[in-house]
């Protein structure tokens, strides 16, 4: 039996692929802060399959529910980090921009970083039998977006870094592989219901998306194609010119 820990599983992107992934036979084990969230999907799918860990990715207490996890399912497949926060935050609500930074840098780096050490002193893990480290950045890391300053930021950093995990892996020969999944608008928490997302997707359509990836252990993700034009158009727009671009708002 394949097996999975998720970190931030108790809504959006991280809940959906944990039931995909229990219902392809998955063990899973999930994490987060909303306890009543994560029984209650074991209460759906069983202990058996599901176990679970209360969670809160900016403390450093959270290395000690990563372990609980992993004395739970030892020698996991897959490490997901789909914990994130951030919204549209123009007049620098300074709160809300530490926040995003905390959790999804700080906590990033805390979860993932853990991860690696743990899996370098595990002989389980070969040249052959890779544990696959994959976090969900998303398309905003592209560019800088005015309106979600800390948000795009942190989606740029957490793109960066896994170029230097996987790189360090190289020179290392760890037996890690790393995926950067980079979804654009899902229809989750994190978006305000009251404003109009361009090529919205489903949470769970974007879930299918991401089994595959990790699947596939995929180096970069971008869903759909859609979304993969828009970057390749991004990237071709000059900083002087993006910066005077005011009419964006989403």
């Amino acid at each position: 039996m394949k097996q999975a820990i998720i970190i931030g599983a108790t809504s959006g992107l991280g809940q959906a692929v944990a039931i995909q992934l229990i219902n392809e036979g998955w063990r899973v084990a999930i994490a987060g802060r909303r306890l009543e969230r994560l029984e209650a999907l074991q209460q759906q799918y069983g202990a058996e399959r599901v176990v679970y860990r209360a969670m809160d990715v900016t403390q450093e207490s959270a290395v000690e529910a990563l372990d609980a996890l992993l004395g739970e399912v030892q020698n996991p497949n897959v490490l997901l980090y789909a914990t994130g926060i951030g919204k549209q935050n123009p007049d620098l609500g300074e709160d809300m921009e530490l926040r995003t930074i905390k959790t999804n840098c700080e906590g990033m780096v805390r979860i993932v970083d853990h991860f690696i050490n743990y899996v370098k002193r595990t002989p389980y893990y070969t040249s052959a039998r890779k544990a696959h480290i994959a976090v969900i950045t998303s398309v905003a890391g592209t560019m800088g977006m005015g309106q979600a300053p800390a948000y795009s930021a942190t989606k740029s950093m957490q793109s960066a870094y896994l170029v230097a995990l996987s790189q360090l892996a190289r020179m290392q020969r760890w037996p890690i592989t790393v995926g950067d999944i980079r979804p654009g608008f899902v229809a989750t928490e994190i978006l305000n219901p009251d404003k109009h997302y361009p090529m919205l997707m489903t949470a769970t359509e974007a879930a299918r998306h991401i089994v595959h990836s990790l699947h596939r252990h995929q180096r970069i993700t971008i869903f759909d194609w859609r979304y993969k034009l828009l970057v390749g158009f991004w990237r071709l727009i000059p900083r002087w010119l993006w910066e005077r671009i005011t009419i964006i708002k989403n």
